[in-house]
């Protein structure tokens, strides 16, 4: 990759400043640029107010500075590093391998391709856990090293005394997250609804679930007493989310958890079809960029095999008529190398290309 910096002025900058894969920006430039009108810069009070007004929260997970990008141009109003890219990203088996450090990586990515939405950045599995001392270390961490401005744990009142050590003592704001808690799948069995009743011929089992959608309800007023500015409730009901959401003062966002919560969010690489191991049932794909990836990888593997790119001309670097001719006469005299031409090599690729677009299936 060529990294020489590009000092150009006048109207040859931009054409000049193309010919580099990587540079610096130059003075003045956007970092995102093409990413639509400017909006003002999402904030805790703007999301309240979105809350109080009715209008639903659009909140997508972002783990790098494209996924980033890609969330500020749509204007999405919150965005979650979420502990999913463990799987997603770095192709573990569950949520709770990724470490602390990996976190604040891929957070610091994020960080650079997020100007207005209001970011939030998940605690690792194991990092807030011991004690309030712990719980708060973490989130200091997150916030100077990661550059979230927010960070979210899985835990129910249990984590009340921590969440509040974070937020009132360190004066970091707190996302909840209850319901299925993916750092804690094996203890709740696996990826399963919460408190899902089966049947009403099963009494014993209905009292139970009824127990257990209760205990979610008394999870989440114990959050926000704790000082949460929101919550996640992920994979229950929608009856339950419902309940939670109108007997709180604080906004829900929902996943797999119906559509009467203050919100919604999806995991990016489920939604565009990115992530194929599986897709949860409350995520609806509205993308197949999966299938186009490997459309366009594949055609890419084929075009170098058959010398189709790049092509002269158009992918490559000219020399001026005269510098080429004496180029080649170098080269000829000192190596006694007869060096292709451009030209042929150009049309070449033309008609290799024309030959494949007409060819049968």
């Amino acid at each position: 990759m060529n990294r020489i910096i590009a000092r150009t002025a006048g109207t040859g900058s931009k054409a000049l400043a193309r010919a580099y894969s990587a540079r610096p920006l130059s003075a003045g430039e956007s970092k995102r640029e093409g990413t639509g009108a400017a909006r003002s810069k999402v904030t805790i009070h703007t999301i309240k107010k979105l809350y109080s007004d009715g209008k639903p929260i659009a909140m997508m997970t972002a783990y790098d500075y494209p996924t980033a990008v890609a969330c500020e141009r749509a204007g999405v109003d919150v965005v979650l590093v979420g502990d999913s890219l463990a799987m997603v990203a770095l192709g573990h088996d569950d949520t709770s391998q990724v470490t602390l450090d990996e976190m604040m990586h891929h957070s610091r990515a994020v960080a650079r391709g997020t100007r207005s939405a209001f970011m939030v950045s998940d605690l690792p599995f194991g990092t807030y856990h011991a004690d309030e001392a712990a719980a708060v270390t973490s989130a200091i961490r997150m916030v100077k090293e990661g550059r979230a401005e927010a960070v979210k744990l899985e835990a129910g009142r249990r984590a009340a005394a921590r969440i509040d050590a974070i937020v009132h003592g360190a004066g970091i704001p707190v996302m909840g997250h209850i319901g299925l808690t993916p750092q804690t799948a094996v203890a709740l069995g696996g990826f399963r609804v919460q408190g899902k009743s089966v049947s009403s011929a099963q009494a014993l089992l209905d009292d139970a679930l009824a127990l257990h959608a209760q205990a979610l309800l008394d999870d989440a007023l114990a959050l926000q007493s704790a000082g949460c500015f929101s919550l996640v409730l992920e994979a229950m009901p929608s009856l339950v989310a419902e309940t939670i959401t109108r007997l709180l003062g604080i906004p829900t966002i929902g996943i797999g958890a119906g559509r009467r919560t203050s919100g919604q969010v999806l995991v990016y690489s489920d939604m565009m079809g990115i992530f194929d191991r599986f897709t949860p049932k409350f995520c609806r794909r509205f993308a197949e960029v999966g299938s186009t990836m490997d459309e366009a990888l594949g055609e890419y593997k084929e075009a170098v095999r058959g010398r189709m790119f790049p092509e002269e001309g158009t992918h490559t670097y000219a020399m001026s008529p005269a510098a080429e001719e004496s180029w080649r006469t170098h080269v000829q005299r000192n190596y006694g190398l007869e060096l292709a031409d451009p030209s042929a090599g150009r049309e070449a690729g033309r008609a290799a290309a024309a030959a494949t677009a007409v060819a049968p299936e």
